[in-house]
């Protein structure tokens, strides 16, 4: 009988991935959705690509609730937790989303008390927002972000105050080594369907022109296919207590935009490349909410280490270049 395998907000970018790479490999797949309808959705999206449905089932559950997280982990030996909220728009409390990332997470880990590996879904956000003297730096899987920067969004404070907070309380019960973080950069690539969230957005706005030029600012970048490819792996692979980054190479939004205009040279004149001054940019950021939440990298050029990831898993990350040209023909029609 194929294992069960727990997966939290099913119906985002990554998890719908995620589902399709499992059910692939013969597991039976077990989803978390907040209503009926994102059920559907996933349904039509996994359907689309050929995949066996009798092994896929739902639970409609709450992360800010305790109610039903039991039976949803119950026989599951392997749990994903990738729900999480991500805004964006930030809101202007910076502990707000940290609430819901933190105990969401805490309530999926104390479920998946009898999971034999738990993968949690964290981000680089919990990994490089720290003071820095360098303009360009790189980052690995020992550094942390510090919530208490005072330029650190929300989401960067929930991100990292969830992930600390699922490492305390797993060392807490002596199951430190059950848990896997798994960190990826800006998640681009291939949507599997028209409902993919917010991590496409930057590619989205580029290829509009939405703007004439763009802020001073770089993500290293990873392919939605290598996130979800990396969760399986990570459920047997000698991984447990560890961080896991996944992120390839970086780009700035310049040189996305010059990128872009060579992938799809009918949107070239509108697709900006120039690059806004600095000191612009933070003017700006007073008054428009998207620019204000950039303002941790803002002139800043992070470099990520993931040569750990791959020695552990044997996964070879696919360059930042190739994750945003899938992300762009899917959402300009052209795939």
């Amino acid at each position: 009988m194929a294992d069960t395998v727990l997966v939290t907000g099913i119906g985002g970018f990554i998890a719908k991935h995620l589902a399709a790479q499992l059910l692939a490999e013969g597991f039976t797949v077990r989803g978390t959705v907040r209503s009926p309808s994102r059920a559907e959705e996933v349904r039509v999206a996994l359907k689309a690509q050929d995949l066996p449905l009798d092994r896929l089932s739902f639970v409609t559950l709450d992360l800010e609730r305790d109610e039903g997280w039991d039976v949803a982990a119950r026989d599951c030996r392997f749990v994903h937790h990738v729900a999480a909220p991500f805004p964006l728009v930030q809101p202007t409390d910076r502990e707000a989303l940290v609430p819901a990332a933190r105990d969401g997470a805490l309530r999926v880990l104390k479920a998946a008390s009898g999971a034999e590996r738990i993968l949690m879904t964290s981000s680089i956000a919990a990994m490089m927002y720290a003071p820095r003297a360098q303009r360009r730096f790189t980052f690995g899987p020992d550094d942390w972000s510090d919530p208490e920067w005072s330029l650190n969004t929300p989401y960067v404070v929930a991100k990292t105050r969830a992930e600390q907070a699922a490492w305390a309380y797993m060392e807490q019960v002596g199951r430190h080594q059950v848990l896997t973080a798994i960190n990826p950069g800006l998640v681009l690539g291939p949507p599997l369907d028209a409902h993919w969230g917010t991590s496409l957005d930057v590619v989205s706005m580029l290829i509009q022109g939405k703007y004439p030029a763009v802020p001073p600012v770089a993500f290293p970048i990873v392919d939605v296919r290598d996130v979800a490819a990396l969760h399986v792996k990570a459920m047997t692979a000698p991984v447990g207590g560890r961080r896991l980054l996944a992120a390839a190479d970086t780009l700035s939004l310049s040189e996305m935009g010059q990128w872009l205009r060579t992938v799809l040279p009918q949107n070239a004149k509108r697709i900006p490349t120039q690059t806004l001054p600095l000191s612009v940019t933070r003017v700006l950021s007073l008054f428009d909410k998207s620019l204000a939440t950039l303002k941790p990298d803002l002139g800043r050029y992070p470099v990520a280490d993931s040569r750990l990831t791959t020695e552990l898993t044997g996964l070879t990350l696919n360059s930042a270049r190739n994750a945003v040209t899938a992300a762009a023909r899917a959402l300009s029609g052209n795939a």
